[in-house]
């Protein structure tokens, strides 16, 4: 199975963290990053741009596109990095997240993707929707 897994950080989440410490915690995230591929886990993980970097656009409203005044987000966190894992389930999903340096610093939300075929499939193959 393949999860997508957000890291949220509050926007003082590294406050007081010196250059160094900083540097100290790219190398370990990165070689923790290295463990996972090593072992098969990691399709691709990502740091994200600030989030004043961002643009929001809307298709809401009767499908016409507009584009918002900036990153505006009603949460006190935001995403900050991602990774795509590939995991037997939820539980090694989580799993691989015990010695994750990052870990110290945010929120990792963890969501399975839904299987290829499911989403793929147009016509009468299409599985039927049924809202959460």
């Amino acid at each position: 199975m393949k999860f997508l897994c957000l890291m949220y950080f509050e926007p003082d989440a590294f406050a007081g963290v010196t250059p160094d410490e900083m540097r100290g915690i790219d190398d370990a995230t990165i070689a923790h990053d290295h463990k996972l591929r090593q072992s098969g886990h990691l399709l691709i993980a990502s740091p994200l741009e600030d989030v004043a970097t961002a643009a929001s656009i809307d298709r809401r409203d009767r499908m016409r596109m507009s584009q918002l005044d900036g990153p505006f987000a009603e949460a006190k966190e935001m995403v900050g990095g991602f990774v795509l894992l590939e995991a037997a389930d939820m539980a090694e999903a989580q799993a691989l997240f015990d010695d994750d340096p990052i870990a110290a610093y945010c929120r990792i939300q963890i969501r399975p993707l839904m299987e290829a075929h499911r989403h793929s499939e147009t016509g009468d193959a299409r599985p039927e929707f049924r809202p959460g």
